[in-house]
């Protein structure tokens, strides 16, 4: 698998005259290499995958890597020196590398390394872009931990009850439902703070009246899952269970018309003119949705300025919202996989509303 992996890799560069890739961010060290620490840099060639890494992770390195990938051992803080000895060993003259990823100081000294540099984060990034089936069905292990989560959470959640208490609750409740670890640090707004599209959990107690946006996700195996619900503290007002009726035809409008080789563009219109035809067109004011895998966030990217097409194994979630200041708001979120035929929703949990 790793083998075909950065095969992949350099069949994907090869048009832009490279040789080989240095490999530093943790993400991609793992999907190339599946050694899990950021602790390293992968050098990918044709014929040569050497993973660096110094003494407290080089038995784990071998573990996990098995035979496709060479092993150093190299001084704690992986010198540019000691980059460079390996690209001259193997002869790479023209070198990829994650510009996205790297520091102004790892910059500077990887100035100094005897081959010519061409940033290529986006290129290497979309190696990861059409998902196997063993990376579906981490992704959907993760979206059953999260829905079996909630499920819990709300015969737990309650009027008094802190957004932070609430969270707590959740992630704990991730974590024993079998997670690794969460995918984000999760989300809770509620009342005027679900505004907030990324509100941080805070002192606000819920009260009666509010709706309560919950963005979390799990991680199982690397992979993530990513999932909002917006649920009600008793009888919310007639505008917000009106904002909540929007959000969810425009959810499923767009659900309706997702298929596999459309434009993302044209997946978040689809969303986007449902809201503004109701009047809260300047309420939805970031995209449809994103890929997520190893990363939360990766391509493709539905929004009104993407170039993206949705093609079959890439995932995409599906997330659009209203948000008001001062009153609240809603969002409403499922991850899809795109299939040959149609797509596959990982999330199984109900989108009416719920009023607790």
């Amino acid at each position: 698998m790793l083998t075909e992996r950065c095969g992949k890799l350099m069949d994907a560069l090869r048009g832009s005259g490279v040789d080989g890739a240095i490999i530093t961010s943790g993400t991609n060290i793992r999907y190339f290499s599946n050694f899990t620490s950021d602790e390293a840099v992968l050098i990918v060639t044709d014929a040569r995958r050497v993973l660096l890494t110094d003494f407290r992770y080089t038995i784990q390195a071998k573990e996990q890597c098995g035979s496709e990938i060479e092993i150093r051992e190299t001084s704690r803080a992986i010198a540019a020196d000691e980059i460079a000895a390996v690209l001259t060993e193997i002869g790479v003259k023209r070198c990829a590398f994650e510009d996205g990823y790297l520091t102004v100081r790892a910059f500077n000294s990887y100035k100094e390394l005897p081959v010519e540099l061409v940033p290529m984060t986006p290129e290497i990034d979309r190696c990861r872009l059409v998902k196997n089936e063993y990376e579906i069905e981490c992704m959907a292990k993760a979206q059953s931990i999260a829905d079996e989560a909630f499920a819990e959470l709300l015969t737990v959640i309650r009027e008094g009850m802190t957004e932070k208490e609430v969270a707590n609750e959740l992630d704990h409740l991730l974590r024993r439902h079998g997670a690794d670890e969460i995918s984000f640090d999760t989300i809770i707004g509620s009342g005027p703070n679900g505004a907030l599209c990324h509100a941080l959990p805070g002192p606000r107690k819920l009260a009666k009246g509010d709706l309560v946006v919950i963005d979390f996700g799990a991680k199982y195996r690397g992979y993530c899952s990513d999932m909002t619900r917006t649920v009600a503290i008793g009888e919310p007002s007639d505008e917000l269970k009106k904002i909540y009726s929007i959000v969810r035809r425009a959810q499923q409008a767009a659900l309706d018309a997702l298929r596999p080789n459309m434009s993302a563009r044209e997946l978040d219109a689809i969303a986007r003119d449902v809201i503004t035809a109701e009047g809260y067109g300047p309420c939805f004011g970031h995209s449809l949705g994103h890929g997520f895998g190893l990363d939360i966030h990766e391509a493709p990217y539905a929004s009104t300025r993407s170039e993206d097409v949705l093609v079959p194994g890439c995932t995409i979630t599906v997330e659009p919202g209203i948000y008001v200041e001062g009153l609240g708001g809603v969002r409403i979120e499922d991850d899809c996989v795109l299939t040959e035929d149609g797509y596959l929703d990982l999330a199984h949990t109900a989108k009416d509303l719920i009023i607790l």
